[in-house]
């Protein structure tokens, strides 16, 4: 997997910088409208696959306006008639002795497999040993393993195009397919390497396994990490701002930058929908200018993944007239009565082309200087 780590220098001086501006706060209205994103848990009688991400289609979402109120379909099992007590995978994980779901849940070698495992290269670690996996938002698919071993799920995920990042675990699965005349059979232990396009973490780790007839399905050694890398969008450079999305000033004239939001809930989530955005945006402005002045223009834009309570709301998309630098990364969720909304997996993006011509009062040159420099660096 080929990546780019980008380096902005900026310069900045703002002269009577105003308040923090309320109205870049989450616009309800439009996560209240918007179709609500579908969130994934692995069944058992679910084969391991991987989803395949339709860029076009996603793409062609995201510069709609108004947005499509079309959400992705939940996958069901098949119906079940006549597979009772026949034989299933065997998984590569050691089976605990006594083979009782208590035992498996108690058994110190997954916890030390969990807590011991390396950190993969290109990744953080989001949450670690848990008995419990991901009920998220952009499920891309999953693999067994014949191993407790981190770096080859990451290297799995890196060949997944929809993948920002995996979770890793044990789970004590059937041996043959339960049923009336079988009803608690036999272990088996499988390890997964879950690909996700979405955030995970603890929040969203709800996944305590499920019974099927007598048999107790559990969970052990449960690891999750995100990609910690730029996404190299073209004509674009990137900043990752962790989980705090930025909450800007008017400028030195009073101007506001903030242009309004977006929300894609129907696909993975994926920077370049809103770079998408941005430039059909700026399209879309040109070609209907106001009546009196110049139309704002998308030159900066701020994507994540706002949640509520842990569960997902979906890919939020603002946009900006101007760059912003992280010491405006400010705003880092709120709460709507009870409901706590979180924003994670934070990245920001500016146009390559965007020169800021701002002039303050009483300067004789432009407040802000910018320089965007670019090392590549791949990484296999």
């Amino acid at each position: 997997m080929k990546s780019r780590t980008i380096v902005v220098n900026t310069l900045v001086s703002l002269v009577g910088a105003s308040p923090l501006q309320p109205r870049q706060l989450l616009d309800f209205d439009l996560l209240d409208s918007a179709p609500k994103p579908a969130v994934h848990t692995i069944s058992i009688g679910e084969q391991p696959h991987t989803v395949v991400y339709d860029l076009p289609a996603a793409t062609q979402a995201a510069v709609a306006d108004p947005l499509p109120v079309e959400a992705v379909t939940k996958r069901g099992l098949k119906a079940r008639t006549d597979d009772s007590c026949t034989s299933l995978a065997a998984g590569a994980g050691p089976v605990p002795n006594p083979d009782t779901a208590d035992t498996f849940l108690a058994y110190d070698a997954f916890s030390t497999a969990a807590n011991s495992a390396p950190v993969p290269s290109g990744y953080y670690q989001t949450f670690g040993n848990l008995q419990a996996s991901n009920n998220a938002y952009g499920y891309s698919g999953y693999s067994t393993l014949e191993s407790y071993d981190t770096q080859e799920c990451a290297r799995r995920c890196n060949n997944v195009d929809s993948c920002s990042g995996f979770n890793i675990y044990f789970e004590r699965d059937p041996s043959i397919v339960p049923g009336a005349s079988c009803p608690d059979p036999l272990s088996t232990t499988v390890i997964k390497c879950v690909y996700w396009g979405g955030y995970i973490s603890t929040d969203n780790a709800n996944n305590f396994g499920q019974w099927r007839e007598q048999f107790h399905v559990v969970i052990a050694g449960s690891n999750g990490y995100m990609k910690n890398e730029l996404y190299t969008i073209p004509g674009f450079t990137g900043e990752s701002l962790g989980d705090a999305s930025i909450n800007a000033p008017l400028n030195c004239l009073g101007q506001d930058t903030y242009m309004g939001a977006k929300i894609f809930t129907t696909s993975f989530f994926d920077v370049g929908l809103c770079a998408a955005a941005c430039t059909s945006q700026n399209e879309y402005n040109i070609a209907h200018p106001p009546s009196t002045g110049s139309p704002k223009l998308c030159n900066f834009f701020v994507t994540y993944l706002s949640e509520v309570n842990g569960s997902p709301e979906g890919q939020y998309c603002a946009m900006y007239t101007q760059y912003w630098n992280s010491s405006y990364a400010t705003n880092d969720g709120q709460w709507r009565g009870e409901d706590h909304y979180t924003n994670n997996y934070v990245f920001s993006y500016t146009s390559t082309s965007y020169v800021d011509t701002t002039v303050c009062p009483g300067s004789n040159s432009t407040i802000i200087k910018r320089s965007l420099l670019r090392s590549a660096a791949s990484v296999e």
